[in-house]
């Protein structure tokens, strides 16, 4: 077992739910952002905690949330997982479709939580493993800790693979859905993909969603209903297929491109929420 992996497994062996909270300050409209698209990401009230972990460190995580949340999201972002959450809520890594979009989720009734990593250690390759699930677990059992709403976990591209093993290992009672968004299907350069994460252990009503557009060449949209078909013990399975976005990367595989729903943000969003609405209702 690698260094980082036994850090994960002797933290969650006992991840206190106690934990410091700071206040995010309010992001004015003065901030500078590098395109219309950028701006969803300012969620005023925002609050950063930081769970305080058996050896010393402490993962950091940002939550936002409405008055009377209809549900909590834990969301997994792809890449190397380190978004930079600053205790103030300022965030240095905010690209990934999953960290910019909040404000769409709060806007539409859900809260969000978005993990950042411990001391900024790179995921890639650790999201399948039995310790990183239950990593999510614990995220998970922290999102009931705020409110009596019911969870989802919801992943993009690499975090689709931390979404599904979390899933993978979580009752019904702990879960009410899981949300896999442009995963990843084959193998790159994490040498882990979506099929090594347990998807035969699902047992909560799960959504695939893949964008005819994404070029990535690890999560061809063509893969969807293989990833759909791999969850065979979840009550009720949906591939969504959404269409369109554009290109400010030249990485096919990068945040501000169709695979991170760049310029589609709210379309796919509130086809995704269309959903949860239904399980939540």
């Amino acid at each position: 077992m690698s260094r980082i992996l036994q850090r994960i497994a002797s933290a969650v062996a006992m991840l206190a739910i106690a934990c410091t909270v700071h206040a995010a300050p309010h992001r004015g409209e003065s901030t500078d952002r590098a395109s219309s698209a950028d701006e969803q990401d300012a969620v005023p009230g925002e609050r950063v905690f930081d769970l305080s972990l058996s050896n010393g460190d402490r993962q950091r995580v940002l939550y936002a949330t409405p008055s009377n949340p209809k549900a909590i999201i834990v969301m997994l972002p792809g890449g190397a997982g380190d978004i930079g959450i600053e205790r103030t809520g300022d965030l240095r890594h905010d690209d990934n479709f999953v960290v910019r979009s909040r404000a769409l989720w709060v806007a539409r009734g859900y809260a969000v939580l978005i993990p950042d990593t411990v001391n900024g250690d790179n995921l890639r390759g650790l999201r399948s493993s039995p310790a990183y699930a239950a990593l999510v677990g614990e995220l998970v059992s922290f999102a009931h800790t705020k409110s009596p709403a019911p969870v989802f976990l919801l992943g993009t591209s690499q975090g689709s693979i931390a979404a599904m093993n979390g899933a993978a290992h979580l009752s019904a009672a702990q879960l009410a859905g899981v949300v896999l968004t442009e995963s990843v299907s084959r193998q790159g350069g994490s040498h882990e993909t979506v099929f090594q994460a347990d998807p035969q252990n699902v047992r909560a009503p799960a959504l695939v969603v893949a964008n005819h557009d994404d070029r990535c060449d690890v999560a061809p949209p063509e893969d969807a209903p293989q990833i759909a078909a791999a969850m065979l013990h979840s009550p009720q399975v949906r591939v969504l297929y959404v269409s369109g976005g554009t290109s400010r990367s030249s990485k096919a595989c990068g945040s501000l491109t169709p695979h991170g729903y760049y310029g589609i943000e709210s379309n796919v969003v509130g086809q995704i929420a269309d959903w949860m609405d239904a399980i939540v209702r």
